[in-house]
């Protein structure tokens, strides 16, 4: 039998590290790197392969950095197990990974792993009681150039769960939407193809755009917001920007793209000669369908007129939902309310009149009717504050109920009784959950 030598990685390699990595989980052993993980090392970091003939039987991928070092993948065939190969590989790689000046090398093996004798004839010592936490991070770095020229980001992880009240329309866009696309092999084995477009509408300040983000948030996907505004004054065009900024979008793995005030683009189409904007109307109806067509992304559009939105529009087809943003009810205003009265007075604050006081105000409203009060209650304590009589007992400094329904009744309600009414005729008319 033809001896088995030590050589540095080829490009040539990749089906025979490819070869061996299947031969690990056939043994039921699942490698703790991803393949990709593995092979990008590979290319970019230091990596041997044992070589018998033209087979490649074994290899041994590190990672260095500053003075830490890591065995990203060590495997043999089945067949040349026992031989020593994988304790020379690893006295290899160890040996390309020298110029950094290493401190300390480790590896991390799956539990079922139960041949590693090449770590301990290495001298590798198993740590006792550790624990191995992982988490995958949404955007790749070559993504991060693309997603900054697109003016998008990564939102902060606890959005979701920021969102206060409004429970039945949380727990109406997880179902629909989130749980399709994070659970996307789960919902394929149950037929549910995960959705691409939706359209939010409801009054203006119920939280159309708060959504849009907890959403992305939830999925850890770049949210981008497209400013038809913005893209007008460039060269081309408004229908020309607005072409070229979704081809730009196609070069991310995972997006969620928002566009606020989308009747702005997607008005009824009318009139003799048509308007300039039909254009662009006509154009984003092109590019919907082309967008549904790549997977790990979502669409978003919110407005406040649905009933302008061309008919088009909103066909089956192009969205998948159509979900009304309505104004919150007495349990998520009372959620609004305790998120908003600072801690140290809340047990003092009689809500429940506030949420008496507050109905047919938005959480826009809400928001601000709190802040109002909260700077009320700041300017009394400093200008107008009165020492306490003497033995008096310590109360917590803030706003009281009267600063909240002071700022209550001089809050305007953003929604009139007419638009609300008017939105109830578009649920019924309008809405596809």
């Amino acid at each position: 039998m033809t001896a088995w030598t030590i050589r540095d990685f080829h490009s040539q390699d990749v089906e025979g590290i490819l070869s061996l990595w299947q031969s690990l989980r056939e043994n039921d052993v699942e490698p703790v790197y991803d393949l990709s993980e593995v092979l990008a090392s590979c290319e970019k970091d230091h990596a041997v392969v044992a070589v018998q003939g033209e087979q490649i039987v074994g290899a041994a991928v590190g990672r260095a950095a500053h003075d830490q070092g890591w065995i990203v993948f060590l495997a043999t065939l089945p067949a040349f197990r026992g031989r020593g190969i994988g304790t020379l590989l690893l006295s290899a790689v160890e040996n390309r990974m020298a110029a950094h000046g290493l401190n300390k090398l480790s590896a991390l093996m799956p539990e079922t792993e139960t041949r590693v004798e090449a770590f301990t004839n290495r001298g590798f010592v198993i740590k006792k009681n550790l624990r191995y936490f992982e988490r995958h991070i949404p955007v790749q770095r070559a993504e991060l150039g693309a997603l900054e020229d697109l003016g998008g980001r990564i939102l902060p992880r606890d959005l979701w769960d920021r969102v206060a009240g409004m429970s039945a329309e949380k727990e109406l866009l997880e179902r629909r939407l989130v749980m399709p696309l994070a659970e996307s092999e789960l919902a394929e084995e149950f037929g549910v193809v995960p959705p691409r477009a939706v359209v939010l509408f409801g009054p203006p300040g119920t939280g159309k755009t708060t959504f849009a983000k907890a959403i992305a948030s939830r999925l850890e996907w770049p949210f981008v917001e497209v400013f038809p505004s913005r893209l007008a004054g460039e060269p081309g065009g408004l229908a020309g920007a607005l072409r070229q900024t979704f081809l730009e979008i196609a070069e991310l793995e995972h997006a969620v793209v928002f566009i606020d005030e989308v009747e702005e683009i997607a008005s009824q189409r009318s009139g003799e000669p048509p308007s300039p904007m039909q254009g662009v109307t006509n154009e984003l109806l092109k590019i919907i369908p082309a967008f549904r067509d790549q997977p790990g992304r979502l669409l978003v559009c919110a407005t406040n007129f649905i009933r302008s939105l061309d008919s088009a529009f909103l066909r089956h087809g192009r969205f998948d939902y159509v979900i009304p943003i309505g104004l919150p009810d007495e349990q998520a205003r009372s959620a609004m309310w305790n998120r908003f009265i600072p801690a140290q007075v809340l047990e003092q604050i009689d809500v429940v009149t506030l949420v008496a006081a507050s109905g047919g105000f938005s959480p826009a409203d809400i928001e601000f009717a709190a802040r109002s009060a909260s700077q009320r209650a700041l300017e009394k304590a400093l200008f107008d504050d009165v020492a306490p009589a003497s033995g008096a007992p310590a109360v917590p400094r803030g706003p009281v109920t009267a600063d909240y329904l002071e700022t209550i009744a001089e809050t305007k309600a953003t929604v009139s009784d007419a638009v609300a009414a008017d939105f109830l005729e578009d649920i019924a008319a309008l809405a596809r959950t």
